[in-house]
């Protein structure tokens, strides 16, 4: 489903050229739990912002269901994006001035509200969230807000989702919950992507990659 071929990223600094990249290959099957393992400045983020279609390498190609996403016109990778992939950040990056419900609306991006709305109030219900869909996100808890992330994600009915350390700033509990919540649309048929620097989501994987420096250790 995923093919990442002789993929280099270089960032420029004022310091110089940083190598984040350097030479990666990569194949991810259709309907795989994927966890990518690294320390920090590994490059495991910048690889991940490349699989979903959101920073340019500097050199190689990103192949998605036959398609060079970075052939594409930014136009086109935007809808490409919209259309197939969901993101779940360490951060959560919810738009803080509008309600739960409306945050997940807004991903919908479909132009129809009252489908939008049945859809979003559905899946806030399955994320046990439908007592503060009218709440922004600095009433919630962190576990909440990021509950309420994994449902803008899933509203487009991504192919494919892809999270930063999603549980990095969760206790243990809501942790395991938000890997649970993966983990199932990992069942219903999805590819999930989980890039971290713990083991966290080791028990879901069906396969763990480790970065470091820029390069896999075992591919």
């Amino acid at each position: 489903m995923l093919r990442v071929e002789q993929v280099r990223k270089i960032f420029t600094t004022r310091h110089g050229p940083v190598r984040a990249l350097d030479g990666v290959d990569l194949q991810i099957a259709k309907g795989e739990f994927l966890v990518i393992r690294g320390a920090s400045g590994s490059g495991k983020t910048t690889l991940l912002m490349i699989l979903g279609a959101m920073q340019q390498p500097t050199q190689g190609k990103v192949i998605s269901q036959d398609i060079d996403i970075y052939a594409l016109n930014p136009a086109e990778r935007a809808r490409f994006r919209a259309e197939n992939i969901g993101f779940v950040f360490q951060m959560f990056h919810l738009v803080p001035y509008l309600t739960i419900l409306e945050n997940v609306m807004l991903a919908a991006g479909n132009g129809n509200h009252k489908s939008s709305e049945k859809e979003a109030l559905i899946l806030l219900e399955r994320l046990n969230l439908s007592d503060r869909i009218d709440h922004k996100p600095a009433d919630l808890s962190t576990g909440q807000r990021q509950r309420a992330a994994i449902a803008r994600a899933l509203i487009t009915k991504p192919k494919v989702i892809l999270a930063d350390e999603p549980t990095g700033n969760l206790d243990p509990e809501n942790a395991d919950d938000v890997m649970a919540y993966l983990h199932g649309f990992h069942q219903n048929g999805g590819t999930v992507i989980v890039v971290t620097h713990t083991a966290v989501a080791d028990q879901y994987a069906d396969r763990i990659i480790h970065l470091r420096d820029g390069r896999i250790d075992n591919p």
